[in-house]
């Protein structure tokens, strides 16, 4: 249990979002809900630190960096968490922001689609049902939603 927190906290002291997701499922073995909710917390501060640095630096995050992809997978499961917590415009503006902040093409497009489903009051689990494609999204391979079986509005 010691080794696992060292390696927490060296992680946290350098910023490792990338380290921190890798030992997730140690972590979950290991952890009680309190402590995996701080330790998802963490996550996210760290996240946010990078994003604002990103955006005061006029900085494109890249999906093939492996903390600008931990970054953005910290941040999409967070707007995904708002969005499903009911916040759809809270999440849409993390949407916005997380699809323009990257140079990746199909993540933007996929942030768009979000953001769609937000501006348009579509219920989390409604847009889960209707419009997204959810085996081609888990055979995809990508750690967000990818594919969809129709537009927003169609």
């Amino acid at each position: 249990m010691n080794e696992l927190k060292d390696k927490i906290f060296q992680a946290q002291s350098e910023g490792d979002i990338a380290s921190l997701y890798v030992l997730e499922s140690q972590v979950h073995e290991s952890f009680d809900e309190d402590t995996l909710m701080a330790y998802y917390a963490n996550i996210l501060d760290l996240a946010l630190e990078r994003l604002t640095n990103a955006l005061e630096n006029l900085e494109k995050l890249d999906m093939n960096e492996v903390q600008d992809f931990a970054t953005l997978r910290a941040l999409y499961e967070y707007a995904i968490e708002h969005y499903s917590a009911g916040s759809a415009t809270d999440a849409s503006a993390l949407f916005e922001v997380i699809g323009g902040i990257t140079n990746d093409e199909p993540f933007t497009k996929a942030m768009a689609i979000h953001r769609a489903a937000c501006d348009a009051q579509i219920p989390f689990d409604d847009f889960i049902d209707e419009y997204v494609d959810m085996l081609a999204t888990q055979n995809g391979g990508k750690f967000y939603i990818s594919f969809f079986k129709k537009e927003i509005g169609a």
